[in-house]
């Protein structure tokens, strides 16, 4: 057994919208005065609070602002839980997390119920303190009870509600097949049967839109209705720019993992990556992060196996065929022939074959599941 979220898309009521919206305010406002507390207790007295000393703080809170005790009170237990993930998160060293932010009452707002919090009956879900059922849209009917839910309002105003639920995933049938993916930018992914997937460069797409709406915000007077409404108008071109990125990459990864048994891929590091100032934007476009990740839960909720080899290998500059190294390889050059055996070689197709050839050797030595072979 695993767990799965389970995003769909509602529809709130006013009355529930208001709800949501003091929901979102009292987490928000919980969250940002802990953190200031232990950020303050720490920098002048060098005291680390704990959890336990959070949730003792969060009655006098309460006490303090009446308001908070108008939503559930889970909903602010679990903010402080949130943020004591957080700042574990941030004292491991193998997760390089940042130190926890505050939140901003203009980005995305997000609670996290647990089921004290909320009704699930006959495939609706009800919040604590309402009647009314939230008209969720759903696409797809719930395997099991959820264990717990996330409402969220994005930048753009959608309502989303993520539910956690457990599921056993089913395997696909085993295929010989295997493939090596190298990334792009000029062509998202190039695999190593030659095939090449465009990058549909979806920010680029909007670009000038976004420079002439950017340009428009920046004359409004701040706080003014008109200025809300234009980055309102803002925040909605970007969900969109978000969404067909996200899409098209769900729909690349479903057929790679439903074709393939093993896949092969490099393990580059895209932080480091976006440091480059001339690439940063192309890479952030390309979503090469979003790319990875969804084939690692997909390889392993579908049985097969994702194999990472070293971001070190020259895949590039080794001929596929005989294995020689070319010393010199400019990015521009794009084809070449091998001074050995004389093959016609494409650089991305040939990277791909490398990939493959690589990966596939570190499977056999023991690499399995999302391994890397170094």
């Amino acid at each position: 057994m695993t767990k799965r979220a389970y995003k769909e898309r509602f529809y709130p009521t006013a009355e529930q919208a208001a709800l949501l919206a003091q929901s979102f305010g009292c987490a928000r406002f919980v969250w940002n005065n802990t953190l200031a507390y232990r950020t303050e207790a720490y920098q002048q007295r060098g005291e680390s609070i704990s959890h336990s000393a959070a949730e003792k703080r969060l009655v006098t809170l309460k006490a303090e602002y009446p308001w908070l005790c108008e939503v559930s009170s889970v909903i602010l237990q679990q903010t402080l839980r949130d943020q004591k993930a957080a700042f574990d998160n941030f004292f491991n060293p193998k997760l390089k997390a940042r130190y926890p932010r505050f939140k901003r009452k203009d980005a995305r707002q997000s609670i996290r119920l647990t089921k004290a919090a909320f009704r699930y009956r006959d495939g609706e879900i009800t919040m604590a303190k309402t009647r009314i059922p939230l008209p969720i849209r759903w696409s797809r009917p719930l395997p099991v009870e959820p264990s717990s839910i996330t409402l969220s309002r994005d930048r753009a105003g959608r309502y989303f509600i993520s539910c956690l639920c457990e599921f056993t995933p089913e395997a696909l049938p085993i295929t010989p097949r295997t493939v090596g993916i190298d990334l792009g930018l000029t062509d998202l992914f190039i695999t190593s049967e030659g095939a090449k997937y465009a990058n549909p460069r979806h920010l680029k797409r909007y670009e000038a839109k976004l420079a002439y709406l950017q340009r428009r915000l920046s004359k409004k007077k701040k706080g003014s209705n008109n200025r809300n409404k234009l980055r309102r108008k803002i925040a909605r071109l970007h969900v969109k720019v978000a969404d067909c990125r996200r899409d098209a990459l769900h729909k690349a990864t479903r057929t790679l993992v439903n074709e393939n048994q093993v896949l092969c891929v490099e393990s580059l590091n895209i932080t480091g990556m976006l440091k480059n100032r001339r690439l940063s934007k192309a890479i952030s476009d390309a979503g090469w992060g979003e790319f990875i990740r969804q084939l690692e839960y997909k390889a392993a909720w579908a049985g097969r196996q994702l194999v990472k080899v070293s971001q070190w290998l020259p895949s590039s500059k080794l001929c596929h065929g005989c294995g020689h190294k070319i010393e010199k390889l400019p990015l521009s050059q794009r084809h070449w022939h091998c001074e050995r055996c004389g093959l016609p070689i494409d650089r991305d197709i040939n990277a791909a074959k490398n990939i493959q050839t690589a990966g596939l050797a570190g499977f056999a030595c023991g690499a399995t599941g999302a391994g890397t072979a170094a």
